[in-house]
């Protein structure tokens, strides 16, 4: 009970103190804002883009086109051939004959054209549709279904799939980074404004060590302090995260370029990148001022 009337009693002396400091106080919210602005466009896309990328891997189709003269036994022998593959998660069967159906219900052009062909004449052939656990591992499934007999072609859009993934790889890293990055940043761009603060107030530390106030009686209402600071730092970007991307969602139609693309849906993902945003101005907060703070009084 004692220390959360601690806790209670540093946020109220340290919204006043931000307040009596204003000026040194508003340049140190500034920097929390900026930063944590970007920080908030670089979560909205890594996110996202990891989102895209796991729709992509789920939706991914190997077709398994088998040979003309293939048999309904020599289909059992292959399904039971590839499911024995470790990499392949579900597989479905589709007829000849339901793939003229489809075409067919597609177009009165493929309707008048496939209409008399029968089971010997027709050019299309049985297949297998298979999704896959691990996209990465879809070359080497490939090599494992085509050294089946009876297998004619095996195809899932090799090649673009892999660079469109790699693309997003490389995009996901580079956020993560930036993230990363942009916290030390912060980090420093606090030490640096709580120092003037806290040179501005070295009569009042030197009180307090006159008094015989340990060094966490000192530092404790800094930290508090830098967490305040941190708070009042992320509300804008909060404001922006919720608002923008619930704007750009509804603008886009949920969707970045193609339905391929679908991007998150704002609720609860705004709500919980606005958490992050929060734990992350607060953290920065808090560690930039306890550092200050601490070498302030090791000087």
């Amino acid at each position: 009970m004692k220390v959360f009337r601690m806790l209670v009693r540093g946020i109220r002396d340290a919204f006043k103190s931000v307040f009596r400091n204003f000026s040194l106080s508003f340049a140190s919210v500034s920097c929390i804002s900026i930063t944590l602005i970007v920080i908030a466009v670089s979560l909205l896309l890594s996110l996202n883009v990891k989102s895209i990328t796991k729709s992509i891997e789920s939706d991914v189709t190997m077709v398994v086109f088998v040979d003309s003269g293939a048999t309904d036994l020599d289909l059992e022998k292959i399904d039971s051939q590839l499911r024995k593959i470790e990499n392949i998660e579900s597989i479905t069967l589709k007829t000849k004959q339901e793939e003229k159906e489809e075409f067919m219900k597609e177009s009165e052009i493929f309707k008048s054209i496939m209409g008399d062909w029968d089971d010997e004449e027709s050019p299309l052939k049985d297949s297998f549709l298979i999704k896959v656990v691990d996209l990465k591992k879809a070359k080497q499934t490939v090599k494992e279904i085509e050294s089946i007999e009876k297998i004619y072609m095996v195809n899932y859009g090799e090649g673009m799939v892999e660079k469109m993934l790699n693309v997003f790889s490389v995009i996901e890293k580079i956020t993560i980074v930036i993230v990363i990055a942009l916290i030390f940043v912060n980090v420093f761009l606090i030490i640096n404004t709580i120092k003037l603060a806290i040179f501005a107030r070295k009569r009042e530390i030197f009180i307090m060590r006159l008094v015989g106030a340990s060094n966490f009686s000192i530092k404790y209402p800094f930290v508090i302090e830098g967490m305040v600071i941190g708070l009042i730092g992320s509300i804008i970007p909060i404001i922006l995260v919720i608002y923008g991307y619930t704007y750009l969602y509804t603008y886009l139609d949920g969707v970045l370029f193609s339905s391929i693309l679908k991007l998150l849906d704002p609720n609860p993902f705004v709500y919980i990148v606005s958490l992050i945003i929060i734990i992350i101005g607060m953290l920065v907060g808090m560690i930039g001022s306890g550092r200050a703070v601490r070498k302030y009084l090791k000087v």
